[in-house]
């Protein structure tokens, strides 16, 4: 279902709760009140009103649609990564679920993220009217689908900032998303702080990987958590086939 359709259907599922708040005002032995023409217009009206103040029928460089607010009843809202004293305004869903994981691993074994007095630890969401070229991977930042660690320690167009056995650890955790999540690291314009969704929306992957990390939360030892040996030939294995 499209955006816009899922709009529309909002209208009607808006429009159905009138008719049903009417019902529990009446008797009970009395008929639901039809929805008058202009209740029905009225919530259509409000319907399009959240479309044009979130919604830009643009999209950013991995497909997913940009949007123009965070916490304003869109896709994107702010949440707290579990295990870490950040929050971060992200897609939520699936793509929260992934890149949290993401976020978690990095925190625990490749650096700490949030140290007091830190500024600027990780940042998600961005304005579109930021985004200067929606081919770009930093564009996905406004679709929700991207988020920076340090982007003061790591700006864009540097190599380096990672020592081997960190980005050892890098790797390993962008197996753990088989290909879901990229690193901006690995782009021929580096921006080793990027990490961000590299599959369209629907693409049957990301519901995978999400629910296979939403399942470790339930299993001892498996996921964030438990620092592996990043070396161990079977996990280098593993991490080489997601470059």
């Amino acid at each position: 279902m499209s955006r816009r359709n899922a709009l529309i259907t909002a209208a009607g599922v808006a429009a159905v709760g009138i008719t049903s708040s009417t019902l529990l005002a009446t008797p009970a032995a009395a008929a639901p009140r039809p929805l008058r023409n202009d209740e029905l217009k009225a919530a259509l009206r409000r319907v399009e009103a959240r479309r044009r103040r979130i919604l830009t029928d643009r999209a950013s460089a991995n497909g997913w649609e940009m949007e123009k607010a965070t916490d304003d009843e869109g896709d994107i809202a702010t949440r707290h990564v579990e295990g870490t004293p950040l929050s971060v305004p992200v897609r939520t869903g699936d793509v929260e679920s992934v890149l949290a994981h993401v976020i978690r691993r990095f925190h625990y074994e490749v650096e700490a993220l949030g140290l007091r007095g830190e500024p600027n630890p990780l940042v998600g969401w961005a304005a579109p009217s930021s985004i200067r070229d929606s081919r770009l991977p930093e564009s996905n930042r406004a679709s929700g689908t991207a988020v920076v660690v340090r982007p003061d320690s790591y700006p864009p167009g540097v190599r380096g900032g990672f020592t081997s056995r960190q980005e050892l650890t890098i790797r390993d955790i962008l197996a753990d998303a088989e290909g879901v999540v990229r690193w901006g690291g690995d782009d021929r314009h580096p921006y080793e702080g990027l990490f961000y969704l590299n599959v369209p929306p629907g693409d049957a992957r990301l519901a995978r990987v999400a629910a296979r990390i939403r399942a470790w939360r339930e299993v001892p030892g498996a996921g964030a958590g438990l620092v592996p040996d990043v070396t161990a030939p079977s996990r280098r294995r593993r991490a080489s086939q997601f470059r």
